[in-house]
């Protein structure tokens, strides 16, 4: 009887053992083995308050995961479960559990982006902010004139004060919090070439630098010709002579302006028209980048006090009104 027993117990312990390898490795294979397949995503959102149990049971869903439980159980064996972040992941198959695990702890959230381009206006800062998907978009019923007060920053009209440039951010981030960083970027840049300034510059603080720069911006396309442009247009401040230049009259029209600027468009007076009202604009007439900002205060010593378009993006100067008009008949009226 007792030998039967010794038996029985053996082949049970034997079974046991057994099984104990057999889950072993199951455990093993689950952890060294990919979640899905080499090829398969999956964009996962993890809700404030959700838990490791809730994100395994999607995958599975997805088709990953075919052991969801035991993605749950080494999430509360290793601490991890309750450390997972809330945010939008891209999950993909060839992760293994334990990888998946440390990208939900660290928060390895998905980052969106959206460029500002350099010669943009507020409006089509903001028509591009508010057209991201990504963005939480708080900002809607807030006119330009209470942007920046919405935003919690000094300055009363927002025209120039987002710096151009490509922003990365997590889905989620508010349009304030977008528009915030981009300004202090703005600032941080304009004041750090403030700093660095040329003596002698007929511009009395950054701000008037930044309407410099944003005209600068919008009169060349061409790198080479920045610094010169804006040495004309100090050489005219200089001399109190207006600067006479189109894009602020343009922006001054607003959405008179259909794209065939006249002389009538020149001779209506706004605060942006340079040619009826001498000195700077009031503000800025769109985002400047760092180029151009470093080109209003380094600009190139010159003797030229005009300019005019080739018509291929660049443009001939001339030190005399008698050379411009030349230029202007040749590039211009000869050349319509």
């Amino acid at each position: 009887m007792l030998a039967r027993l010794l038996r029985w117990g053996l082949v049970l312990l034997l079974l046991l053992a057994g099984a104990a390898a057999l889950a072993a490795w199951h455990v093993q294979r689950f952890l060294e083995g990919p979640i899905g397949s080499p090829e398969q995503t999956h964009r996962l959102v993890i809700e404030r308050g959700e838990n490791l149990r809730g994100v395994a049971r999607e995958l599975e869903a997805a088709g990953m995961m075919p052991e969801p439980l035991l993605l749950v159980a080494l999430g509360r064996w290793t601490g991890q479960a309750a450390r997972i972040q809330a945010g939008e992941y891209r999950v993909r198959g060839e992760w293994r559990p334990r990888e998946l695990l440390e990208r939900l702890v660290a928060g390895d959230v998905v980052q969106h982006e959206l460029t500002l381009v350099e010669g943009w206006t507020i409006d089509q800062v903001r028509a591009a902010v508010a057209g991201h998907d990504a963005l939480e978009h708080t900002l809607g019923e807030v006119a330009n004139s209470g942007l920046m007060a919405a935003l919690g920053l000094a300055g009363g009209h927002p025209e120039g004060r987002f710096l151009p440039d490509t922003y990365r951010f997590p889905r989620g981030t508010t349009d304030r919090a977008f528009l915030r960083r981009a300004a202090r970027a703005m600032e941080q840049v304009l004041d750090e070439q403030w700093e660095r300034r040329d003596p002698g510059l007929p511009l009395e603080s950054p701000d008037e630098a930044l309407v410099l720069a944003s005209i600068v911006e919008k009169e060349t396309a061409v790198p080479a010709e920045r610094a010169r442009i804006a040495g004309v247009f100090v050489n005219r401040l200089r001399r109190g002579m207006r600067l006479q230049t189109d894009p602020t009259v343009i922006y001054g029209l607003g959405a008179d302006y259909a794209g065939d600027l006249t002389r009538e468009h020149l001779r209506r007076d706004t605060p942006y028209n340079t040619y009826t009202r001498g000195g700077l604009p009031p503000t800025p007439i769109a985002i400047p980048g760092r180029a151009a900002i470093h080109a209003a205060l380094h600009p190139a010593e010159t003797d030229a006090l005009y300019f005019v378009a080739r018509g291929d993006g660049s443009h001939v100067f001339s030190e005399t009104l008698e050379a411009h008009n030349r230029a202007v008949r040749k590039y211009q009226i000869n050349g319509d």
